[in-house]
């Protein structure tokens, strides 16, 4: 596997409304990288309570956010002000936030929605309206739900790209500490 090796540890945010193709990206991306991935929805079956699945997927983080590596989340971040919040817990702990906004007509994503058996025509049509779109000032990457995963991704790595970032086809990660480098001689 390749692994994504940054200066700087990066949070990939999905966002877009139900059935757009968030998952599918995360994903792949996160598979074909090695990057850990939090869906928020993964931990839905098991916690009823919205307040203790906010502390769940918290706690989640909290201990990712320790490694500095690059992770992947979904389902986080659906209005503006939870994406600020993001931003700001993020950047407290040395990472740089890049928006991926998956972007799908909305009949697709209903039918994406029902067919995945995510969620019911209700929720998803509850889900959408509290969607609000990426503001220009957050940068966002936009990508089609609808396009191949090979061509998302090369709009994602462009972002990506450049002196902060190095594709490697090492498996392990990248040594991220002086104490890292003395320990590997």
């Amino acid at each position: 596997m390749k692994s994504l090796s940054l200066n700087r540890p990066h949070a990939i945010v999905m966002v877009g409304i139900p059935g757009s193709g968030k998952s599918f990206f995360a994903e792949k991306f996160s598979d074909t990288f090695s990057a850990p991935y939090i869906n928020y929805d993964t931990f839905r079956p098991f916690v009823s309570d919205p307040k203790q699945l906010s502390k769940l997927i918290a706690h989640q983080m909290r201990e990712l956010l320790k490694t500095n590596y690059s992770i992947v989340l979904e389902g986080v971040a659906h209005t503006r002000t939870e994406r600020t919040e993001l931003v700001k817990h993020l950047k407290q702990h040395g990472y740089e936030t890049i928006f991926i906004w998956v972007q799908t007509d909305p009949e697709t994503a209903l039918t994406r929605s029902l067919k995945q058996s995510k969620h019911s025509k209700d929720e998803h049509e509850r889900l959408t309206k509290r969607f609000s779109p990426p503001h220009a000032t957050e940068k966002p990457v936009v990508i089609s739900g609808k396009h191949t995963y090979a061509t998302q991704v090369r709009s994602v790595l462009k972002r990506l790209s450049g002196p902060r970032a190095d594709i490697s086809t090492h498996s392990t990660p990248p040594v991220r500490s002086l104490r890292d480098v003395r320990r590997a001689r």
